[in-house]
């Protein structure tokens, strides 16, 4: 082995030495996903999925496992809300000797019979009738839903000041750009305000994603608890136990949850990514052509030898960081609802990227806001693109013509202005020799490029 290969496989893991950028630079934003994404909150979220799966047999009537009383209720949810990184690697010592991680946590709740004498009766109920994947789909369920409300607040915080950008901005005139020429003008708040309500509908299409879990047994029949206990209602127990951790019961299953809830929740995020994304490259595009200025950090340098530039970096790591999430997503969503015949196991490696996945999203969201948050409107780059672009107007001067029944409207205005400049006067000029009425006329006249503005101003403030 290289040398510097055998002195790399001693470093000791840190924000320095981690080989995701996840946990290394962008280790202070993506810190909140770790009391979500963890294998710690996953070992947890386990834990309480048992622990309310016992509570709840032990309320079934089976005389062989009396009711808890209430203060063994608080002590078993105790294991969930004390849970400590101590616990989780008691559990991961347990799983070196059993090469299973549910069963490890099978066995570390069995271990608290000292702490909850209930538990020495009661250990063989510990994860009855259930198979690994009862519990980890209901804990993948509650994970997600904590991850969708960190993701939802961030692309919140995008919405919100979007609108206010697009309310600040309402009556700023800017020329816009189809096919990149210049082209009908609109106000800079209406340009927010067109991605503010995309993002609107992105979000509430996350929001309303509903979550799914099943509790079902080892291919969804309840075999192993209806040969144990037929009088029982199980599929009924099941569903409540489900439905008391905020998640909506799946009756129909194989093995494993179909995970179609996550693929739906994965591609809604994809879709709000590719809102921002296009944000992304839009500002970039606007701050290139002098639209917009950054405002300046102290002490921040835009290139190593170029002394002056001031790099539209925020937009672009936003940009970069969207595609790994979506790239992910979008697997996920392709892979997760497949599996053969009744259970294999290639959804469990993929869904300990969720974290991953969502990780790259939170950088994104953080550096668009950031990058949002140091724009400053050029409004003298405005007033000036907009002033070389009188041949913007022949749309108005053509349709105009068009209503009093002038012969040719578009080809003569195609004649005038296609390819060529025009200024305020050569227009102008035009217009006088029109056979319109004498009120239209001079509406044309008083008319400019940055007055052409129909109802962006409106719709810029109904955001």
């Amino acid at each position: 082995m290289p040398k510097t290969a055998a002195a790399a496989a001693t470093l000791a893991l840190s924000s320095l030495t981690a080989i995701s950028p996840l946990d290394g630079r962008y280790g202070r934003a993506t810190a909140p996903l770790r009391a979500v994404f963890s294998e710690f909150a996953f070992m947890r979220a386990r834990v309480r999925v048992e622990i309310e799966w016992l509570i709840g047999l032990s309320g079934l009537g089976l005389p062989e496992l009396p009711a808890f009383d209430a203060a063994t209720a608080v002590a078993l949810r105790a294991l969930v809300t004390d849970f400590s990184l101590e616990d989780c690697a008691q559990i991961k010592e347990i799983e070196a000797r059993t090469n299973h991680d549910v069963k490890a946590v099978e066995y570390w709740i069995k271990s608290h019979q000292e702490r909850i004498p209930a538990l020495r009766a009661a250990g063989e109920f510990i994860h009855f009738a259930c198979t690994s994947e009862d519990i980890n789909n209901v804990a993948h369920a509650l994970l997600l839903e904590e991850g969708r409300s960190i993701l939802l607040e961030s692309l919140g915080a995008i919405h919100s000041r979007l609108r206010a950008l697009a309310h600040e901005h309402a009556a700023t005139p800017m020329l816009a750009r189809t096919h990149g020429q210049a082209a009908t003008p609109t106000t800079v708040g209406k340009e927010f305000a067109n991605v503010a309500q995309r993002l609107a509908i992105a979000i509430a299409a996350i929001g309303r994603v509903t979550a799914r879990a099943k509790m079902n047994g080892a291919v969804g029949n309840f075999n192993a608890h209806l040969i144990a206990a037929p009088d029982i209602d199980w599929e009924g127990f099941a569903a409540r136990t489900v439905a008391g951790l905020g998640i909506e019961f799946n009756s129909h299953t194989i093995q494993i949850e179909p995970h179609d809830w996550m693929a739906e929740l994965f591609d809604a995020i994809a879709r709000a990514n590719t809102i921002v994304l296009d944000l992304d490259r839009d500002i970039w595009g606007y701050i290139a052509m002098g639209y917009f200025r950054q405002r300046l950090r102290e002490g921040e340098v835009g290139s190593s030898t170029m002394p002056h530039k001031v790099n539209p970096i925020d937009f672009e790591n936003s940009e970069g960081n969207l595609g790994i999430a979506n790239a992910l997503l979008r697997h996920f969503s392709e892979k997760l609802p497949v599996s053969r015949w009744q259970r294999d196991l290639s959804d469990s490696t993929v869904l300990r990227n969720l974290g991953v996945a969502f990780g790259h999203c939170c950088i994104a969201y953080q550096s668009c806001l950031r990058g949002l948050d140091k724009l400053e409107v050029n409004a003298p780059a405005l007033a000036g693109d907009l002033e070389s672009a009188w041949e913007v107007l022949a749309e108005a001067v053509q349709t105009v013509m068009r209503r009093y029944g002038v012969p040719e409207p578009y080809e003569k205005l195609k004649a005038l202005t296609r390819g060529q400049g025009i200024d305020r006067a050569g227009l102008q000029a035009f217009v006088q020799t029109l056979q319109i009425p004498e009120p239209a006329r001079q509406a044309l006249l008083d008319l400019s490029p940055a007055t052409y503005i129909g109802k962006a101003v409106e719709l810029a403030r109904r955001c």
